[in-house]
């Protein structure tokens, strides 16, 4: 549906729009309203074509090496010398002050994130959904203590997975306001719903499953024999399925932090503790078939690795156990009652099982140019040096000599003119067309009750971070003053979500050179996005949404006329008249796969004036 109006043609929602002669939007923009939503744009990321590779150097002692110069480093692709395009060296810098924000109009908001372009940035994730719950008291003092002795000016944000990602505390270099994240309420230790264990977690070795305790009761027994044999499988299927489970949320979780990072610039350390690494978050890059042995969906493995990397995220990941060791030597599992078969059992899947973390952790860590932490007590030692080590490294870009996009993984190695020193850095990436549109499977490939991957909705999740790759103001403002027995047209319920509603409109207005939007052979555009919309209550429970799409065909003066302006498009949503609630609204550019959405609190918007008083006339 079209809405005229005296400055031109807006869109309004419905489930999806299919447009060939209109004009997107091309509106000029008023003073109060200047483009603030341009992403900072910075040499490296002029030329789409650029690999960026963040190099850390250090001695023997893991000090930071200095003043080397461009001539020092090679870089080779698949053996090959390339050509360095730029070369920086980067030191800590202290937190320079923000620039004042352009005043938005009232009831507008935006995903625009505010972050100086100096120095890197700390990202601390708290893992809660793979950690026991006695590591995380652990962790908790330990990152207390970095913080009563963290250099002055060090830029870092806080936040928290569960089944979702939660930002707990946005980039500040206040180690006050860090600190009383750290020792709030909301940051207390939580179990996990998908360990088995939630003190000592599912890989310590220390459960005894129900399969273990009979097997030495079932004697030769065919039918004890066979019931047992039922139940080893059905644990085996339980537990990969909560594995595939936690491992599908720890990549969403990447994933939308790595969009979130994506317009922030220079080089971001991403500092995972955790206390139970779910196996293989990213593909094995040496494997033929590096999907063959992922548990679902390729496209989110592929995008999530890209992004990290264009993203210039480096993974830190570290043991929140601390130093492990094998709990089955602990007085409490020794003696006569303790079944020598068993015995061996536990402490086999404890050593094999750890291996495993370790290895996801070094992989994770390789694949992104961060470095490993594990079997050691020092978690507050562990944190100050990666945050040490990814302030001081130097940033090489070069145009790859083969632009041949084949989906390849491609081997990044780098090699330095003095001899007797450490480097560290990405090892590779996917050479996937980053102008071709990023298409997803529609289901999970190897189990259909693991959640298929939806990017938007990924982004749309309660309390995470706003994503950044689209920047867009959002205006939210009731319609009128009236409450209404039934939602609005479109809107989707939750289950026993019942009124009376107020109804808000919220208007998208979105820089479109923030667009991918495709060019046919005649120059004409053809534009697709997707916009969503979501009700939240206190707890995090979805109380409505509403989705809609635009598909258009622009000609080359529609398309140059839209880029005068913004492209604006509205939808309408029903939220309870009583009680407290979140609005978070979202958007994704079909053709680039990029994503922006934010968040804002009901009561932010609900005393605004009405929109239909806003468009009644004046009195006289």
């Amino acid at each position: 549906m079209l809405a005229g109006s005296e400055h031109g043609v807006h869109f309004m929602s419905r489930n999806v729009i299919r447009l060939s002669l209109c004009a997107l939007i091309a509106l000029p923009l008023t003073a109060a309203g200047q483009n603030t939503t341009e992403a900072p744009q910075t040499t490296l990321r002029a030329d789409s074509n650029l690999v960026v590779v963040d190099v850390v150097v250090t001695d023997s002692k893991e000090n930071p090496i200095h003043n080397l110069k461009q001539s020092d480093f090679t870089i080779l692709e698949d053996g090959k010398p390339q050509t360095i395009k730029v070369f920086e060296e980067h030191t800590p810098q202290p937190a320079a002050p923000l620039p004042p924000k352009p005043p938005l109009e009232v009831g507008s908001f935006t995903n625009e994130a505010q972050i100086p372009a100096s120095g890197a940035l700390d990202i601390l994730l708290l893992d809660k959904l793979n950690t026991p719950m006695n590591a995380q008291a652990y962790l908790r003092d330990e990152v207390l203590k970095y913080l009563k002795k963290a250099p002055a000016g060090r830029r870092m944000a806080i936040f928290a997975l569960t089944t979702r990602l939660n930002m707990l505390q946005g980039f500040t270099s206040d180690p006050e306001t860090l600190r009383a994240i750290v020792e709030g309420k909301k940051n207390g230790a939580k179990a996990s719903p998908l360990l088995n264990n939630a003190v000592s977690g599912d890989s310590a070795g220390s459960d005894t499953s129900w399969s273990d305790s009979i097997s030495d009761m079932a004697g030769n027994d065919p039918s004890a024999q066979q019931m047992l044999s039922n139940l080893q499988q059905f644990e085996a299927e339980q537990q990969s399925f909560q594995q595939q489970l936690r491992a599908r949320y720890t990549l969403d979780a990447f994933n939308l932090l790595a969009r979130y990072l994506s317009n922030l610039p220079g080089r971001k350390n991403l500092i995972w503790f955790s206390g139970s690494f779910p196996v293989s978050i990213l593909p094995d890059g040496d494997l033929q078939n590096p999907f063959a042995v992922s548990f679902s969906s390729e496209e989110e493995f592929r995008e999530t690795s890209n992004m990290l990397a264009h993203s210039q995220v480096a993974v830190y990941p570290i043991d929140a156990r601390g130093l492990v060791v094998d709990p089955s030597m602990s007085a409490a599992n020794q003696g006569s009652a303790k079944n020598p078969s068993q015995y061996l059992k536990a402490s086999q899947k404890f050593f094999q099982q750890t291996a495993q973390e370790h290895t996801t952790m070094e992989a994770m860590a390789e694949a992104t140019g961060g470095k490993a932490f594990y079997n050691t007590n020092g978690l507050a030692d562990a944190l100050a040096k990666a945050s040490e080590e990814g302030s001081n490294y130097y940033t090489i870009a070069y145009s790859p000599s083969s632009l041949k996009w084949d989906g390849r993984y491609r081997k990044i190695h780098v090699d330095l003119a003095k001899q007797g020193l450490n480097l560290t850095y990405r090892k590779g990436y996917f050479a996937d067309n980053p102008s071709a549109p990023v298409k997803y499977s529609e289901k999970s490939k190897n189990n259909a009750t693991v959640p298929v991957y939806n990017p938007l909705r990924t982004a749309l999740m309660h309390g995470g971070p706003n994503p950044t790759e689209v920047v867009f103001e959002a205006n939210v403002r009731p319609v009128s003053t009236d409450i209404e027995p039934t939602a609005a047209p479109d809107n989707q319920l939750g289950n026993k979500v019942s009124g009376p509603f107020r109804r808000y409109q919220i208007e998208f207005r979105i820089n479109p050179k923030n667009l991918a939007c495709d060019q046919a052979n005649d120059g004409s555009r053809s534009c697709r996005m997707e916009f969503l919309s979501i009700v939240y209550d206190n707890d995090g429970v979805q109380i409505n949404a509403v989705a809609n799409g635009i598909n258009v065909r622009l000609s080359p003066a529609q398309y140059q006329a839209t880029l005068k302006g913004h492209v604006r498009y509205r939808q309408l949503i029903s939220v309870p008249a009583k009680g407290e609630y979140f609005l978070r609204v979202g958007l994704r550019d079909d053709f680039s796969g990029h994503v922006g959405a934010l968040e804002l609190p009901v009561s932010k918007v609900a005393q605004l004036r009405p929109l239909q008083a806003l468009a009644a006339p004046a009195k006289p």
